[in-house]
Formats: C-alpha cells, sequence, structure tokens
C-alpha cells in the first residue's frame, strides 16, 4: 500500500522525535572549566596563619586578611621562627640583646630560605613579618621582637589578631 504525503510527512516526523538526542559535552566541559578556574583564583586569597594550642591571640575587629609571610610565634615559653625554636622568653627578659641577635640571625636565615626556595621575587619583596603573640606576653617583650625584626631588614611588621565581629553602637 502506498502511503500519501501526508503519510509519509508525519512519519518522519515521528521517527525524528522517537530518536534520542546528543548531549553536547563540549558546553558541558566549559561549564566545569570556568568553575574550576573560578575556585582556583577564590581559594588562594585566604592565608590561614598557624594556630597552635600554646598562643591565645587577642582579638581585634580588624579588616584586612593576613598575607603569606615569614611568622614569628612568641608563646608563654618561647620564641619560635616558622615553628622553630630560636630563643626561651625568659632569655628574652632577661638578655635581650643576645636574644635579639639570635632572632635577627634567624629571620635573616629564614627570608634568605624563603626568597631562594620560592624561587619568586628578589629580597626586597618579601620583606614581611607577621608576630603571633600570647595575649598574656608584656607588650614591652613584643616590642623587642618587633627591634629584632627591624634590625633584620624586614619593613613591614604586623602583629596576628583573632577576627571578632563589628561591635554595635
Amino acid at each position: 500500500m502506498k502511503l500519501s504525503r501526508r503519510a509519509r510527512r508525519m512519519q518522519r516526523h515521528h521517527e525524528r522525535s522517537r530518536r534520542l538526542a546528543a548531549f553536547n559535552l563540549v558546553s558541558l566541559m566549559d561549564i566545569f572549566t570556568i568553575l574550576v578556574f573560578f575556585l582556583l583564583v577564590n581559594s588562594s586569597e585566604v592565608q590561614d596563619l598557624p594556630s597552635p594550642k600554646s598562643i591565645r591571640l587577642p582579638e581585634s575587629v580588624a579588616e584586612t586578611h593576613p598575607r603569606q609571610t615569614i611568622v614569628v610565634m612568641v608563646t608563654p615559653e618561647e620564641v619560635l621562627v616558622q615553628g622553630q625554636k630560636v630563643t626561651g622568653l625568659q632569655t628574652l627578659k632577661n638578655d635581650a640583646a643576645r636574644a635579639g641577635q639570635a632572632l635577627q640571625a634567624a629571620l635573616l636565615r629564614e627570608n634568605r630560605r624563603s626568597v631562594t626556595g620560592l624561587g619568586g621575587g628578589t629580597a626586597g619583596t618579601r620583606r614581611e613579618v607577621t608576630i603571633m603573640g600570647d595575649r598574656t606576653i608584656p607588650f614591652r617583650l613584643l616590642k623587642q621582637v618587633m627591634l629584632a625584626a627591624t634590625g633584620a631588614g624586614f619593613e613591614r611588621i604586623s602583629l596576628a589578631v583573632l577576627q571578632k565581629g563589628a561591635q554595635e553602637g
């Protein structure tokens, strides 16, 4: 039996609609690529400072985020540069000159290591240090640590604090 033109056209139409739609993977891959780049760019903005249990940082309403720098930790017992002990806190109290020289030497050594090890930048670009001092440490001792850092050639010194919510009123 011969089909009419209209019947043949309807048959072709029904055959086309029965086929499964082709999945366009190129568009899907583009979307995922953009998503990955977005996450990579935005995740590198935040830098966390080490949070040892021996240091309780003071609180502040500071808005700026920390940069990746050399970290000096002043615990109630000792002074550490990048996690390595440099001097005891009692030595810093009693013999500030000798402890300051040891701290300067450790900061210079760490600065050389971080600049050459990372392969990025010159010695002038990495001249920042972040001091994490326990909230019970007297400010005069933190001042001696800052003096040692400036003696080692660090131009920018930051004090680490815990960020708390802005106060109302």
